[in-house]
């Protein structure tokens, strides 16, 4: 007699997503207060950064990405005061959310996931979308952040659904297919949908949610610009395997997007070069 089926798992909807979000490693206090201040006039900036100094690994972290030839100072900065003083406010808070996103998620809970292959990707992106806003003349922070964060989503299934997730990784392998469409079939919810839920769960503001919402659909009515920067950054990234991760699928570009930013061939020469230059500085800084 055959042992009864075992009933497949019910598809996860996004409240099933939500509903994990307070299980999740949550942000340092000072850094959801930097996230809450993007809207505000009337912060005191001072007493942020005394904040994030009295946390030694985020301000190393931060002040390490500072220096980076990303930024090309002339002077070494030794406090998240001076990175102020010399970046500004808006984007020594873009560099210390970094360095705190990339430490948050702990590492091996999904067999088969790489979590460094994920942030080499992420930062790489990140990068990539840096130079391309400032050809679009964008706001380089907000694209440097979005680029970093446009697939947080996949860390978050991966924390909360780690056997479901391990399940994706092998369709995915067994059908050379695209992540979206493994996690899709196999969780009924994907990377960009999780990722809108704790984009929500860790106050971003409108402008991030829309590119982590839109970088794989950035032609859906209000996605907006950033989305297609992230789009075609997200593209570029894959075709120069940076990541040197196992999905090595190119996702393909949206004509729209693309059309978008009306770059020519010279620009993205210069473009990939800059990416892979800065990729590694980078890396350096928030991985070591």
């Amino acid at each position: 007699m055959s042992a009864a089926a075992v009933p497949a798992p019910l598809p996860l909807s996004y409240d099933d997503v939500v509903k994990n979000l307070e299980d999740l490693p949550s942000l340092p206090a000072v850094v959801m207060e930097l996230l809450n201040s993007i809207d505000q006039e009337d912060v005191d900036i001072s007493v942020l950064a005394k904040k994030v100094s009295n946390d030694q690994a985020l301000t190393a972290k931060t002040l390490r990405l500072a220096n980076s030839s990303l930024y090309g100072l002339q002077i070494k900065v030794t406090t998240i005061q001076q990175a102020i003083t010399y970046l500004g406010f808006q984007t020594t808070r873009n560099l210390i959310t970094a360095a705190a996103v990339t430490g948050c998620f702990a590492e091996g809970r999904c067999r088969g996931f790489d979590h460094r292959a994920f942030w080499r990707h992420s930062i790489a992106t990140a990068a990539c979308a840096k130079v391309l806003a400032r050809q679009m003349r964008f706001n380089q922070d907000y694209a440097f952040t979005a680029g970093l964060l446009h697939d947080i989503g996949r860390l978050v299934l991966v924390a909360s659904f780690p056997e479901r997730y391990e399940q994706a990784l092998a369709y995915r392998a067994e059908h050379d297919c695209f992540m979206l469409d493994a996690e899709r079939a196999v969780l009924g919810i994907d990377h960009v949908e999780a990722g809108m839920a704790l984009a929500e769960h860790w106050n971003f503001s409108d402008t991030m949610r829309l590119a982590i919402g839109g970088h794989h659909d950035p032609e859906k009515p209000g996605a907006g610009f950033l989305a297609a920067i992230i789009h075609v950054a997200d593209a570029v990234v894959h075709a120069l395997d940076l990541a040197q991760a196992p999905d090595g699928l190119v996702p393909p570009v949206s004509p729209v997007a693309w059309n978008a930013l009306g770059l020519d061939e010279a620009v993205y020469l210069q473009l990939f070069r800059e990416t892979e230059l800065q990729y590694e500085e980078i890396t350096m800084a928030l991985l070591s």
